[in-house]
């Protein structure tokens, strides 16, 4: 159906909108937001974040994102909590409940259960003066100009604004923790974002075998070598140190340079200047060279001897581009 309305226009001032509201959330941020940080940095238990409706989504999201990032946390929804999800709670956990009024019949049950608890009670709201951030240990002040929603009721802005509010959370948790790539990937083991993260050079080189020549080795005997491994090179090493690598491309400038094969030997058609990566690598960061030199495959070392070879077919298998 057409429209006079300007919809790249529509969609352009929701941006603005939002993105001048979470920026907002920089000058609302005080003391109570350093000591929430240094609350979860000491606590013995876990964050339970609650919510209602939109917010409760967006707790759960927030949960995800402190769980990948080294702080144990769980989703109590607040409706089912006065209904029996109250036992979720432990005595040495933090409690933050989300909610943009603050004032919402779910909330105004919860809350005095939440405080017969004993557990710190954080209010990530909208309204400070709200029945939920007055009987809140700490606030998180998540208020907004309006929602981007046309008749400003939908959640929109405001839940944009509460989940960077939780990222900003959980940033700070993550740096002072000084949770670093591979603890990040110790609790991301699958999918190709894992693979990233801990897949060595070395799981991909073994399972390929080691081709490999003498340096006086004849053309035929290097087409052979190269074909029975199925891994477009080997390798040219003289008493086990290397001396080159041989490629199906090094093949082919060959076959364009000499009319006579006769009496070639591998040290003559080998690439003398030939990339290496420790076995112990990243796949990743194989790939990273391959990229940067436009090759194929990477001679594979451990304690700088010759362990095999990594083609970019097999870090490719791996979901790892």
């Amino acid at each position: 159906m057409k429209s006079n309305i300007d919809i790249k226009t529509l969609a352009q001032s929701t941006f603005k909108l939002e993105a001048a509201n979470v920026s907002a959330l920089a000058d609302k941020l005080d003391e109570d937001f350093n000591t929430v940080i240094e609350q979860i940095l000491a606590l013995p238990g876990r964050v339970i974040l609650t919510g209602i409706g939109k917010s409760a989504i967006i707790a759960q999201k927030i949960v995800a994102t402190l769980n990948s990032t080294g702080t144990p946390a769980i989703f109590m929804h607040a409706a089912d909590a006065i209904h029996g999800d109250l036992g979720i709670i432990q005595k040495d956990d933090l409690i933050i409940a989300i909610s943009k009024s603050g004032n919402t019949p779910e909330i105004k049950v919860l809350v005095p259960y939440l405080k017969q608890t004993g557990n710190v009670l954080v209010a990530m709201v909208g309204n400070r003066e709200s029945f939920l951030a007055q009987h809140a240990d700490f606030v998180l002040d998540t208020s907004i100009t309006r929602e981007a929603c046309p008749n400003n009721l939908a959640p929109t802005t405001s839940t944009t604004v509460q989940l960077a509010m939780g990222d900003a959370i959980a940033v700070c948790l993550q740096t002072v923790r000084q949770f670093s790539d591979q603890d990040f990937a110790r609790y991301h083991p699958g999918g190709a974002l894992g693979k990233q993260l801990y897949l060595k050079v070395g799981d991909l080189s073994r399972q390929n075998g080691g081709p490999e020549v003498q340096p006086n080795a004849s053309v035929r005997e290097v087409l052979i070598n190269i074909t029975e491994y199925r891994l477009g090179a080997t390798v040219v090493l003289n008493q086990g140190d290397i001396q080159g690598i041989i490629t199906d491309g090094d093949i082919r400038r060959m076959l364009e340079h000499y009319d006579d094969l006769k009496g070639l030997t591998a040290k003559d058609i080998m690439s003398p200047n030939a990339k290496t990566i420790d076995i112990h690598e990243l796949a990743a960061n194989a790939l990273h060279q391959m990229r940067q030199y436009g090759i194929s495959q990477l001679i594979v070392t451990e304690e700088n001897r010759y362990a095999g070879i990594v083609h970019l077919q097999d870090i490719l298998k791996e979901g790892i581009i």
